[in-house]
């Protein structure tokens, strides 16, 4: 299996949920970690907790829909670190709405966090990943493969988002990148709480999947040997409700 030691991992979202389970996963195995969200206050108490496994992490504030803000962190994270190893694309929202009733500017929103922070997070990192023949990984959704009714704004910027990590998986895969899609099932998280509030509908998250679940699928992939690539990977439930 692949070391991951002393490698360097950016992750967005990476103050909560996801996000951090990932974060202080790599943390466990020695790869210096550099957090993004928009709560810096999260953001530290994670790197706080990562840092406990003899790692650096350092932490950005950006709110990733403003275009600003989002050059603004990439400028202060390059000037952090001259390489970047790892890229997991973990911050995500999700609003529930109608497309009748829901207006433009809520798919906007979703179209800038969803897919084209990502992007542009990617497009900047890029020529330090392929030099050090790194991993991407878009944390998705299983409505990136089937959509719903009342999530438009979001199942169609997740299907937007397994297009973008397919088209450059293509382009990278002849340079040693590896670019891996997770399709998450229900996972307990702040989103998926908020979203059982208003539906009105009891939470349950030991029946979800856990976060650290999640996280451990993503180590095996990242681990594995440079002659292998896991592209699509299905992660849900074991006790289906």
């Amino acid at each position: 299996m692949d070391d991951l030691s002393n490698k360097t991992a950016v992750i967005t979202g990476g103050g909560s949920g996801v996000g951090k389970a990932i974060a202080l996963a790599l943390a466990a195995e020695k790869v210096n970690i550099c957090l993004i969200g928009r709560r810096m206050k999260v953001l530290e108490i994670a790197a706080a907790e990562a840092g406990g496994f003899g790692v650096k992490a350092s932490c950005f504030s950006a709110d990733l829909a403003d275009d600003s803000a989002l050059h603004d962190v990439l400028g202060k994270l390059t000037a952090k670190t001259d390489k970047v190893d790892i890229l997991v694309h973990g911050a995500a929202i999700i609003e529930r709405g109608s497309v009748e009733n829901a207006p433009a500017e809520v798919l906007d929103q979703h179209y800038r966090v969803n897919l084209r922070a990502p992007y542009v997070l990617t497009r900047a990192l890029l020529p330090r990943l392929r030099a050090r023949k790194g991993d991407i990984v878009f944390i998705n959704s299983s409505s990136g493969i089937m959509a719903k009714p009342h999530f438009a704004s979001y199942d169609s910027t997740k299907h937007a988002l397994k297009g973008l990590a397919n088209s450059l998986r293509g382009e990278t895969n002849a340079d040693g990148v590896r670019v891996l899609s997770v399709y998450l099932g229900r996972t307990a998280s702040e989103m998926q709480a908020r979203l059982h509030a208003e539906l009105g509908t009891p939470y349950h998250p030991e029946l979800l999947l856990q976060p650290e679940d999640i996280a451990a699928a993503v180590i095996c992939a990242l681990r594995l040997p440079r002659t292998a690539e896991i592209t699509d990977l299905h992660i849900r439930p074991a006790i289906k409700s």
